[in-house]
């Protein structure tokens, strides 16, 4: 048995949970997974880390679920492919609609798919939409209220969809000018405690908020409103019940309310359970639960989370936009000190890297003050990232985007994060 075969053994419960439960024992799951294990098997010379095969061959999962279900789609004629590019993640990381989207679209019929795909995608009107399809723009009127309503319901992700005005914290609808410098100063060591991902510290009475721009545009996407609500226990550890409200920057009358519990101790900081409702059923999944909750809210060896006290170890070395990386598993380092100046005020901060961590072909910035908040977050996307999905680069994409060059490999700047805390 050579090493890909002892690899794939050990791992093939894993896959086979996670496909599954992808795409609900559809009768197609068979010939998906043997499609995962060939393309696995074809790329598996270019896997530089065989430590972070599970991860890798899990990637390669997500991808041909997504694959599957995008091939469905455009048998009815809807082009998912274009809601992709706006997308984010359902997981410690943030929403995601990329895949969740594209099953609730299969689920529903033809007609509201059609109706949908032209006013919220095409962004026509409802009179381009009656003209469109040669009908009256009350009949418009009705069938998209219908398939709101049925999309809805069978939209599995979120919590609870509140109507009308709420009291989210005003983020800029533009992210501020921002500069960053090195400094020739030694890195100092932080205590951090923000959950990674979230930017919230989980103890009692704290709240947040932050936004997600867009690079180039520097346009905000999506505002996220965070606060811990109590105290809680999930499977006889203490932690602390969190709620986070998203909406979309451009229409605050829709937000999505979100639920989960994380732990903060001395030294470590992280996810113990997150709510999903799965139509009227409230599906609370724990780190109990395997790759269901590892693959989205674990982190670290036995999910112990990220650690809280940081000072650089020499795991991640960077000069200029080059990275190099020791070959071990949970990359996350101190790699500088930096001066962010953002919005006419400047900090001093220690730049934290995250390498591959949460998600194969994602590497992260994070900088950190001397009280361990965050300043700014900067996503970076390996140039081939999800290129089944999004059919090029990222370097074609985003061709004006800064870029780093990790062991060797093009990453682009994707995505930015701010949150009140600099405000």
């Amino acid at each position: 048995m050579d090493e890909f075969e002892k690899l794939l053994e050990a791992e093939r419960v894993s896959v086979e949970r996670f496909v599954r439960f992808r795409m609900n024992s559809n009768p197609e799951v068979d010939d998906v997974l043997q499609e995962i294990y060939l393309k696995a098997y074809q790329k598996f010379p270019q896997l530089k880390n065989k430590n972070s095969f599970k991860a890798w061959i899990i990637s390669i999962a997500r991808n041909k679920c997504n694959d599957y279900f995008r091939k469905e789609a455009m048998r009815h004629e809807i082009p998912i492919d274009e809601i992709t590019q706006t997308e984010l993640s359902d997981s410690r990381y943030g929403v995601s609609l990329i895949t969740n989207v594209s099953e609730t679209m299969e689920l529903l019929g033809d007609k509201d798919r059609q109706i949908l795909y032209l006013y919220f995608w095409k962004e026509l009107s409802q009179a381009e939409i009656a003209n469109l399809l040669n009908i009256p723009v009350g009949t418009v009127k009705s069938r998209l209220y219908k398939a709101k309503q049925k999309f809805k319901n069978k939209y599995s992700y979120h919590t609870e969809i509140l109507k009308g005005e709420n009291k989210m914290k005003k983020l800029p609808e533009f992210i501020p000018e921002y500069k960053i410098e090195i400094s020739s100063k030694a890195p100092f060591s932080v205590k951090w405690e923000e959950l990674m991902g979230w930017f919230l510290i989980p103890k009692l009475d704290e709240k947040t908020s932050w936004g997600m721009y867009d690079i180039p545009s520097r346009k905000c996407s999506h505002v996220y409103d965070m606060r811990v609500t109590g105290k809680a226990r999930v499977h006889g550890i203490e932690g602390v019940e969190i709620t986070a409200i998203e909406a979309p920057y451009s229409d605050k009358k829709e937000v999505i309310n979100r639920l989960f519990i994380a732990q903060l101790t001395d030294t470590h900081c992280r996810y113990l359970a997150t709510l999903r409702n799965d139509k009227d059923v409230h599906n609370y999944i724990t780190f109990l639960d395997g790759e269901e909750f590892m693959s989205n809210w674990g982190f670290g060896e036995d999910n112990c989370g990220n650690e809280t006290n940081l000072e650089a170890k020499g795991d991640i070395k960077r000069v200029g936009t080059t990275v190099t990386s020791a070959n071990k598993d949970f990359l996350l380092d101190i790699v500088g000190r930096y001066t962010v100046t953002i919005g006419g005020k400047s900090y001093d901060t220690v730049c934290v890297m995250d390498i591959e961590n949460y998600n194969s072909g994602v590497v992260s910035e994070q900088f950190l003050d001397k009280r361990g908040r965050t300043i700014l977050w900067r996503r970076f996307n390996r140039d081939d990232w999800a290129i089944d999905r999004y059919k090029r680069t990222w370097s074609e994409q985003l061709p004006e985007n800064d870029r780093l060059t990790v062991n060797g490999t093009t990453y682009v700047h994707w995505y930015d994060c701010i949150t009140d805390y600099i405000l």
